[in-house]
């Protein structure tokens, strides 16, 4: 296929042939991947000024998305892509193989990097979805600062560069400069760009951001990175977000309320952790879905009222293939279950083949968990509607995975959105939150200390 770049796409190549650091913060749909690979053989075949690029992607992306990309397109053909993936043996025979981009999961950044040590071969480096290293304590942002030298040219790709706060900002950034716009470490970043939230007499827990401070940031490393938006610049399907409440039946809803009610009312609301918070939400949710793991692990079976209902909408849409995102095991299982009685052709995402077959129409109902897929796989040729059967707390995987079909070169003008919402439960302050663009663990301390002094009140009112 003869590649025919937008201009904004033109302009983004331009930016990573002539910088020696981007980053590209571009919304899903947006061709990032094509705009890197174009970059990359003008870098190698038409200016001699790189030799070897790694890419570090999830590992999803990793699997293939490079490698059909580059397939896809006449003038990149020619790029020699190798996968850095599977057991330590079959890294390193990769590593040996002649290429030109050499791909790699995340995970194994520590380990690439201890294998060459000082002898990196790298001079172009490539982070997609650089929010993975947004934590300057985690061991693969430790492993690649070091390395991060030897490297003539980087670029960093997201859609969702701060999707939980500026905080996300600074470990990125600084893989760009070093420093030079937000600071030399994370503490001085804080120092000019925040100030303390929650803390006791001796530690600091969280910071909030001072007034004016994301104009300040923007402004700071505007030079160095580029944030587009596809509705701006493209023709993208109308993208329409449809809630489907969940009306739990009287059974059904009198357990989760008496659920609710034991298991907050032992909660200090004062001390609770986010983590903890975490756990009794995640809880919460189980039941609205219909199931919940004992303490031995084994599924409890409570209600199928989520069940039903999407079973109900998969009627609606009159066997238009759809891709359900599931939260727990016991959900897909179900899921699965019940869709055994069908004559749906039914499957859990896996990997590429998975991908192909959905593209080419021979999925009905994909079940994907977000975390697997909702980076950088390009899904819209195989349908138009998504299904939340558990809404997600994280923004970011919301906004993700909705874009695996609301982008460039869907063959539809419009993708459905679908959310199955428990009536009265935790499920709508999931809603809420996702809508708010919160963060993440700060909303669900919030609404699991609102639920707590919910049950208290009920309690007091009621003696």
């Amino acid at each position: 296929m003869i590649y025919k770049p937008h201009n904004y796409q033109s302009y983004c190549i331009q930016r990573i042939v002539t910088d020696p650091a981007v980053g590209l913060f571009l919304r899903p749909g947006l061709g990032k991947t094509s705009i890197t690979l174009t970059a990359i053989n003008m870098l190698k075949y038409y200016r001699w000024s790189i030799s070897k690029a790694l890419v570090v992607a999830p590992k999803k992306v990793a699997e293939g998305t490079w490698s059909k990309e580059a397939a896809k397109w006449d003038h990149l053909k020619h790029l020699r892509i190798v996968t850095v993936l599977g057991s330590s043996s079959k890294r390193i025979r990769a590593l040996n193989t002649p290429g030109d981009v050499y791909i790699i999961n995340r995970e194994n950044i520590p380990w690439l990097v201890d294998y060459y040590k000082q002898a990196w071969p790298f001079d172009m480096l490539v982070l997609d979805e650089s929010t993975s290293f947004k934590n300057s304590r985690s061991k693969r942002f430790k492993a690649i600062k070091p390395v991060r030298r030897f490297c003539r040219k980087i670029v960093l790709l997201t859609g969702t560069p701060s999707s939980k706060g500026l905080e996300d900002l600074w470990a990125q950034v600084y893989l760009l400069d070093g420093g030079q716009r937000l600071g030399k470490t994370l503490t001085q970043y804080r120092q000019m760009y925040f100030d303390p939230d929650k803390r006791n007499a001796t530690q600091i827990w969280s910071y909030k951001a001072k007034s004016g401070a994301e104009v300040a940031v923007l402004k700071a490393i505007s030079d160095i990175c580029v944030s587009m938006k596809a509705e701006d610049y493209l023709e993208l399907p109308a993208c329409i977000d449809h809630e489907i409440p969940v009306l739990l039946d009287d059974k059904a809803k009198k357990a989760y309320d008496q659920f609710e009610r034991d298991l907050l009312l032992e909660v200090d609301e004062d001390v609770i952790t986010a983590s903890a918070a975490g756990v009794l939400t995640n809880k919460l949710q189980q039941f609205c879905s219909g199931a919940i793991y004992d303490e031995d692990k084994k599924v409890v079976h409570i209600h199928d009222c989520k069940l039903d209902a999407y079973m109900e909408l998969l009627e609606r849409i009159d066997g238009e293939p759809c891709i359900t995102f599931y939260g727990f095991q016991h959900d897909r299982d179900r899921i699965l279950e019940r869709l055994s009685k069908t004559k749906l052709c039914v499957r859990v995402y896996k990997g590429t083949e998975d991908e192909d077959a959905w593209n080419n129409g021979k999925i009905d109902v994909l079940l994907v968990h977000p975390s697997s897929c909702a980076y950088g796989l390009n899904l819209q040729a195989g349908g138009r509607h998504i299904v939340w059967f558990t809404p997600n707390w994280s923004f970011e995987l919301n906004d993700q995975g909705k874009c695996r079909l609301w982008r460039q070169g869907s063959p539809y003008d419009k993708i459905y959105n679908h959310f199955l919402v428990a009536q009265g439960c935790v499920d709508e302050d999931i809603i809420a939150a996702v809508k708010d663009r919160t963060n993440t663990h700060e909303t669900v301390m919030k609404v699991l200390k609102a639920r707590i002094q919910k049950q208290k009140a009920s309690k007091g009112g009621a003696t």
